[in-house]
């Protein structure tokens, strides 16, 4: 089982959590992934984040992922993982089974 801290920089997710709780991943919210790429100041987190984990040996989950471009923003920073409607809206599990074995083919 991993543990991932959600919403990375919003809210309550504080640093002090990375050292508290065994955590594998942190996942970088939405937020400052929708306009990585027209706003300096979110794109300098977006780095920051991805830098600091990959020093405390986690991996990286991008959020909200919608645009192809962004993808290789995140490729760059070398984040490890993304989500969002670019790859699919949810799906339920037995739709996600059909769209895995299709994939396959």
């Amino acid at each position: 089982m991993k543990l991932s801290l959600d919403d990375f920089g919003t809210g309550y997710s504080s640093l002090s959590y990375l050292k508290r709780f065994a955590v594998d991943k942190v996942k970088i919210d939405q937020s400052f992934i929708r306009d990585m790429d027209k706003n300096p100041s979110d794109a300098a987190i977006v780095r920051a984040i991805i830098q600091m984990s990959k020093s405390l040996g986690l991996r990286t989950i991008a959020e909200g992922i919608e645009e192809a471009h962004l993808v290789k923003y995140l490729q760059i920073y070398h984040c490890d993982e993304a989500q969002g409607y670019y790859y699919s809206r949810p799906i339920p599990s037995d739709d996600f089974v059909q769209w895995v074995l299709a994939s396959l083919k």
